[in-house]
């Protein structure tokens, strides 16, 4: 009985490993984040092991009964959409539940969307925070007034339709000469990274709306 935890290519189909493959293969079940998108890539590589949503509207329901699975010595795998699991996916959950009851994990390394776009930023590395997704409402100000205070280099996710407003909110909160980097697209054909402060990242997307999957990277005040 184990729980492997599977890293999926961020775009480029290329990127998944051997042993990614090879664990797909074995696993008695996979549980994905979104079946059709998962059944895209498992095609591609002509993998046939049965799948199962698991997704974050369903994990709280479905972690007993799939921890009753791996102690009945079923071997499973999770993947998301994109990445690795857990980094502002589902799978925090069924990690903690299978440590709580002595369940090994193993997981893989492979593709995530935050350290590519932190290393081509161009800003300092050797610390940083990563801070996912900010909050929608509910909290967004209080942490955006904590995160300016923040020294270390700070890694977000955003959605292409809400950009423009959280560089709006750290040109407010963190001045407008703060460094800012943003990659999207990371690993597929129109990947771009966007540096400069954040009054000129800002300017930029205001006049051209981004598409894709969203990194931005912030330096931390001096």
């Amino acid at each position: 009985m184990k729980l492997f935890l599977v890293p999926t290519p961020i775009g480029n189909l290329k990127d998944i490993t051997f042993r990614a493959i090879e664990v797909l293969n074995k696993v008695d079940l996979i549980l994905a984040e979104d079946t059709r998108t998962s059944g895209k890539l498992l095609k591609h590589f002509e993998i046939t092991t049965q799948m199962q949503s698991h997704h974050m509207h369903n994990e709280h329901k479905m972690v007993n009964g799939l921890i009753n699975k791996l102690q009945s010595g079923m071997s499973i795998a999770l993947i998301s959409d994109a990445g690795t699991p857990a980094i502002s996916d589902p799978g925090f959950l069924l990690v903690r539940a299978c440590v709580e009851h002595n369940i090994e994990i193993e997981c893989l390394p492979g593709a995530t969307a935050f350290v590519p776009a932190l290393v081509n930023s161009g800003l300092p590395n050797d610390k940083f925070v990563f801070e996912g997704f900010l909050p929608v409402k509910k909290g967004r100000q209080t942490r955006l007034k904590l995160l300016a205070e923040e020294s270390r280099t700070m890694v977000f996710y955003e959605s292409p339709h809400k950009l423009v407003k959280t560089l709006g909110h750290f040109y407010e909160y963190f001045g407008e000469d703060r460094l800012v980097s943003v990659s999207r697209e990371l690993t597929k054909l129109y990947e771009e990274t966007i540096r400069g402060t954040a009054k000129e990242v800002l300017e930029y997307y205001s006049s051209k709306p981004p598409k894709g999957e969203i990194v931005i990277v912030v330096a931390g005040k001096k």
